[in-house]
């Protein structure tokens, strides 16, 4: 079992033991991820880019938790769904390989669309 399906079987187990798993509909569960996101980003918000690199422990050990929340959402939600993450996230880089070629965007931020 991966780690990944290890924590989606703990995630079923405390939404049932908490009568919530009626509450865990994907459109609940996005809403959730966004605000956990968003909560996230509030620690960086007003870092300058050096700061935001060489976070204090105290805030590095909030937003690590932070990270966990988006993490467990996010697994939680593509199990409702029934989506593998992992091939998911293949795909993805995948794509995203064909769409910025190396040779073509090295040290350019910009997006595909813009080339």
């Amino acid at each position: 079992m991966s780690d990944v399906e290890r924590i989606r079987e703990e995630l079923r187990r405390f939404a049932a033991e908490r009568d919530w798993d009626r509450f865990h509909t994907p459109k609940n569960l996005a809403a959730a991820l966004s605000v956990e996101a968003a909560e996230l980003l509030e620690h960086f918000q007003w870092l300058t880019a050096e700061e935001s690199a060489n976070l204090s422990e105290v805030t590095l050990s909030k937003v690590r938790l932070e990270m966990a929340d988006v993490l467990l959402y996010l697994i939680r939600l593509a199990d409702k769904l029934n989506v593998d993450l992992m091939s998911a996230a293949t795909e993805e880089i995948r794509i995203n390989a064909a769409k910025y070629p190396a040779d073509q965007v090295r040290g350019d931020a910009r997006k595909y669309s813009e080339y």
